[in-house]
C-alpha cells in the first residue's frame, strides 16, 4: 500500500463497478479510507441493489484498507445530504469527492422519451450538483478539498444516440469549469476525467446500432480510442489519474479536463475561438454565406454528412 492520502477520507459514486470500483481500491491503496457508493442499478436505471458497493467495500477491507459502503442515489438531494453525513459518521471527515455514478439510456433523438431524457440528466448531472453542494460546504470550511468529476466524449465532441448523455456530460464539463473557480479561493480543486474504457454501459450500445451509424459513416469513438487494445480498455487504466488529482501535488490543477484511455493521458483543450471574421458593422446574410463556408469551415468535415442522394438547395452552390 502507499500512503500518498494517508489521513484523507474519500467518497466516490457509481464504485460498485467498472471505473468507480476501480478508483475506489486504488485510492485505499494510496491510504484513503473510502466511502464506496453504488445504488445498485442496472444500466437503465431499475433494479436498485446493495450488493455491488457492499461487495467492493469488502473486497477494500479484506486487503486491509478501511471502506464502508452507501446505497443512496445521488439522483437527489436528500441523496447526496446522506452520502456526504455517511462519510463523517464513518470517518469524521471529508477530503476527496469522485462523482462517477451514471446511467445510460441510448436511442436517437427522434426516438427518445421524456422519462428517458430525464432519467440521464438527473443521475448525471443533477447528481453532480447533488453531491458536490454539501460537500463544499466542508470544504470551503476546511479550507481545502478534491473533486474529481466524470465527463465524456459523448458530452465533449458528440456521439450519436446520446443526447441525452451527451447534454449531461457537457454540463458537467461547464459545472467542472465553474465550480472550480467558486472554490479555489479556498484551497480546493476541481477536474474532470472523460475517460476512454470498456464498461457495462458501453457494452449496452447494441451491434446493430453500432453496424448501422458505421455504414452510415457516422463515427462513434475518438480515434484514438479506436487503437487501443481490449486489454488497455479495461477500465482500471482511469484509477490512477483519478487518483493524482486527489493528492497534495496535484494542488495547483484546477478547473482542467482529461482525456484518460488505456496508457494515454491528454490534457483537453479549454474552448478558444478557432477562427475568426471581422467587419466594422453588422454583417449581412448574403456577406456570411460568401465567407463563412471558405473562411471558417474551410477543411472541416460534417460529422455526420448527408448521403449523396439526399438533395438538399444550395448544396451544389455551396461545393462550387
Amino acid at each position: 500500500m502507499g500512503d500518498r492520502l494517508q489521513g484523507k477520507v474519500a467518497i466516490v459514486t457509481g464504485a460498485g463497478r467498472g471505473i468507480g470500483r476501480g478508483v475506489a481500491v486504488l485510492l485505499a491503496q494510496e491510504g484513503a479510507s473510502v466511502v464506496v457508493n453504488d445504488y445498485g442499478v442496472s444500466v437503465d436505471g431499475s433494479q436498485p441493489s446493495e450488493g455491488p458497493a457492499a461487495d467492493v467495500a469488502s473486497e477494500i477491507a479484506a486487503a486491509g484498507g478501511k471502506a464502508v459502503p452507501n446505497f443512496d442515489t445521488v439522483a437527489s438531494v436528500a441523496g447526496g445530504e446522506a452520502l456526504i453525513k455517511t462519510a463523517l459518521d464513518a470517518f469524521g471527515r471529508l477530503d476527496i469527492l469522485i462523482n462517477v455514478a451514471g446511467i445510460l439510456r441510448d436511442r436517437m433523438i427522434f426516438n427518445m422519451s421524456e422519462e428517458e431524457w430525464d432519467a440521464v440528466i438527473a443521475v448525471h448531472l443533477k447528481g453532480h450538483y447533488c453531491t458536490t453542494k454539501p460537500a463544499s460546504v466542508i470544504f470551503r470550511q476546511q479550507r481545502s478539498g478534491r473533486i474529481v468529476n466524470f465527463s465524456s466524449g459523448s458530452g465533449l465532441t458528440g456521439i450519436p444516440g446520446q443526447a441525452n448523455y451527451g447534454a449531461a456530460k457537457a454540463g458537467i464539463a461547464g459545472f467542472t469549469r465553474v465550480v472550480a473557480r467558486d472554490l479555489g479561493r479556498y484551497g480546493v480543486t476541481c477536474n474532470a476525467i472523460s475517460p476512454g474504457a470498456a464498461t457495462r454501459m458501453t457494452a449496452t450500445v447494441p451491434d446493430s446500432s453500432r453496424d448501422l451509424r458505421a455504414r452510415a459513416g457516422i463515427q462513434t469513438a475518438a480515434p484514438a480510442q479506436q487503437s487501443i487494445s481490449a486489454t488497455m480498455r479495461d477500465p482500471e487504466y482511469v484509477a490512477p489519474m483519478t487518483v493524482f488529482l486527489c493528492t497534495d501535488e496535484a494542488w495547483n490543477i484546477n478547473g482542467k479536463i482529461f482525456a484518460v484511455s488505456g496508457g494515454t493521458v491528454s490534457l483537453l483543450q479549454e474552448e478558444a475561438p478557432m477562427r475568426t471574421i471581422l467587419k466594422d458593422g453588422r454583417w449581412t446574410v448574403e456577406e456570411l454565406r460568401e465567407l463563412v463556408p471558405g473562411r471558417l469551415m474551410y477543411g472541416l468535415p460534417n460529422p455526420a454528412p448527408p448521403p449523396p442522394d439526399l438533395t438538399i438547395p444550395g448544396r451544389a452552390a455551396a461545393s462550387s
